[in-house]
């Protein structure tokens, strides 16, 4: 007959032995499905004055003496990073030992977040033999937990408002930022983990993405204006002080997410980025050298365009003359309504190729721009 294994009745006993405690205290605990294993065994919801609240977390549960390491107990933590980390509910560890009959217990999120924040992969998670739950320790543990799911659900609340605000869709591990200015105005500050520059949206600018990163941040006096003394500018945007100062620390602060991630590495630049950021420098060249266009078209024409599937398609578009038209007079104040066709000539007549580079390098030097035509210093 087949045998139940040691290890399942050590896993059923652990479950069983932190449910009765939990209901004890007249908390809600659900068993989840464990056709598959998600790395959770339980939903637990708290009561207050056997009243239901809103505050739910997720519990991993382990029995059995192999869990034991020096001090405490190790939860794998497997191919659940992510989940634990970045998920709806805080996911809490809870350790059943057989020889004393204790259970003892641990914040996964928690521990993993801060490992993340300081560049390290966390394996397993640890849970101290000082953390007993228990019945005399139950209520510090309710109390605990409780401010956690909190916190973690308001900053979960924060971000979805501000993703509506904007537009942006931010990422689970991202690190998302807000800053109002004197005028009202919103900026929300928006770094991906591994990418080498970060994200400004602002509500002045209809929340186009200028893509920064700190070595563009620095002052500038404008001609004409002496009495604005030198102005706080970012890539494209110009600040106030107290922007510039809310932006520099926004870099300090989340200088460890530009670093290579221990757990995933971008395979490559976000096309929007690229995008976004390849319109810029055409925008910055044509207002700064207003018969760029007109130079770089004909330099096109006399070199012609060598890989046979970009010459067609270079042909087709200039077989159109309302594309032409549109892409002469291309300018700052008509890009952005202009028709994709009209760029694409656009950038075709300007640039060569565009080479991209590792993913944690600043954005300049991620993104190589290889023009047709080399700048041409201006007076």
């Amino acid at each position: 007959m087949p045998k139940v294994s040691s290890g399942r009745r050590a896993e059923t006993a652990a479950v069983n032995a932190l449910k009765a405690l939990l209901e004890s205290r007249n908390l809600i605990v659900q068993d989840i499905d464990q056709r598959n294993d998600f790395g959770e065994d339980l939903y637990v919801q708290f009561t207050q004055d056997r009243e239901v609240t809103g505050d739910v977390i997720k519990v991993q549960v382990k029995g059995g003496t192999s869990w034991r390491r020096a001090g405490g107990f190790g939860v794998p933590v497997g191919d659940h990073a992510a989940v634990w980390a970045d998920g709806n509910l805080p996911v809490i560890c809870v350790v059943h030992d057989p020889d004393l009959g204790n259970l003892y217990w641990a914040n996964a999120t928690d521990q993993l977040l801060n490992a993340r924040r300081k560049l390290v992969l966390l394996k397993a998670i640890f849970v101290s033999e000082n953390d007993v739950l228990d019945g005399d320790s139950l209520e510090d543990f309710i109390a605990e937990t409780r401010r956690f799911v909190n916190r973690y659900r308001g900053n979960h609340a924060v971000r979805t408002q501000l993703s509506e605000m904007s537009g942006a869709e931010f990422g689970a591990s991202d690190v998302v930022l807000h800053f109002v200015n004197e005028h009202g105005e919103d900026l929300i500050f928006w770094q991906c983990r591994g990418e080498g520059f970060a994200t400004l949206l602002h509500s002045d600018l209809d929340w186009i993405p200028e893509y920064i990163g700190p070595e563009m941040l620095r002052f500038e006096s404008f001609e004409g204006h002496p009495d604005l003394g030198e102005v706080p500018v970012l890539g494209d945007t110009v600040l106030d002080h107290a922007e510039a100062m809310w932006i520099a620390a926004c870099f300090a602060a989340t200088n460890w997410a530009r670093k290579p991630a221990p757990d995933r590495q971008h395979a490559s630049i976000r096309a929007e980025v690229a995008d976004n950021y390849v319109e810029r420098q055409v925008l910055r060249r044509i207002t700064a050298e207003p018969d760029l266009l007109v130079r770089s078209a004909a330099a096109v024409h006399v070199s012609r365009i060598a890989e046979p599937a970009l010459a067609q398609e270079f042909d087709e578009l200039e077989g159109d003359p309302n594309i032409v038209d549109e892409a002469m007079t291309a300018s700052e104040a008509t890009w952005w309504d202009m028709s994709l066709e009209a760029k694409r000539l656009v950038i075709m007549y300007l640039i060569d190729r565009v080479t991209i580079g590792a993913p944690t390098d600043p954005i300049n030097q991620q993104i190589q721009i290889a023009w047709r035509l080399a700048h041409r210093p201006q007076g």
